[in-house]
């Protein structure tokens, strides 16, 4: 089923090459989602849960080199594959020390980067910080010291409860079930019921401002739901208990 099939993401601005690896990843079973730009990654990955990126280092706008340092640097967990037209080593290093899992350069045998693929994806099973539920209870969602629990409508710090407002409940409920995802403000908005709001509704801020209280040791030194400038807020369950 198609919502079995694990999601990539590639980042080239080669739209024919793009057309062909597509073509060649989905008839191997992958989701391959296209985009041309970091603007549009950044929305994309926003938007979407994403399982690998393929990222050329030669993009229009930003190179993919310091894609991939932002994305490092955002806690982003997802396995990255670099792509690059240039054979120097030093740029091949640099793109392992930043943080990238594999380095392929151009062109690049559709055979190899399907086992880079596959091999990326192995490595990261089990690993990637995507916060589901624990499968002996789908309605708990712990991450130290607190626990969420979304049959009782309930959070609780070291067995304690701590009490929300509706606005706040949803909103935390909203983070931890897209975590590790960049989300706008107008998609949380969407995210969190009850809420109407036109274009530029910046509302969202006074409750994350308030949920900061409730759950972060340093509400000015945020560790759990961070802003990322002109972008929205990411939450990072760090001590994700699985």
């Amino acid at each position: 089923m198609d919502n079995q099939r694990e999601q990539l993401l590639m980042v080239d601005d080669d739209q024919i090459f793009c057309g062909v690896v597509k073509d060649y990843l989905t008839n191997q079973g992958f989701n391959v989602a296209v985009v041309y730009n970091g603007v549009a990654m950044t929305q994309y990955l926003s938007e979407h849960i994403v399982d690998l990126l393929i990222l050329d280092v030669m993009l229009p706008d930003e190179d993919g080199l310091s894609l991939a340092r932002w994305l490092r640097a955002e806690n982003y967990q997802q396995p990255i594959i670099m792509l690059s037209a240039a054979r120097e080593e030093a740029d091949r290093v640099v793109g392992l020390e930043i943080g990238a899992d594999d380095y392929l350069t151009k062109p690049a045998s559709l055979r190899e980067l399907l086992a880079r693929v596959r091999a990326a994806l192995r490595r990261h099973t089990g690993q990637l910080r995507q916060f589901t539920p624990p499968i002996a209870n789908p309605n708990v969602y712990t991450f130290r010291p607190f626990t969420l629990d979304t049959e009782c409508h309930r959070l609780t710090k070291d067995d304690v409860e701590v009490s929300l407002t509706d606005a706040e409940y949803n909103l935390l409920l909203a983070f931890v079930t897209h975590s590790n995802q960049i989300l706008s403000r107008n998609r949380l908005l969407n995210l969190v019921k009850g809420y109407e709001h036109t274009p530029h509704d910046r509302s969202i801020d006074v409750v994350v401002s308030r949920l900061r209280t409730k759950i972060e040791a340093d509400p000015g030194t945020p560790s759990y739901v961070r802003t990322i400038r002109n972008k929205g807020y990411l939450f990072s369950p760090s001590n994700y208990i699985a």
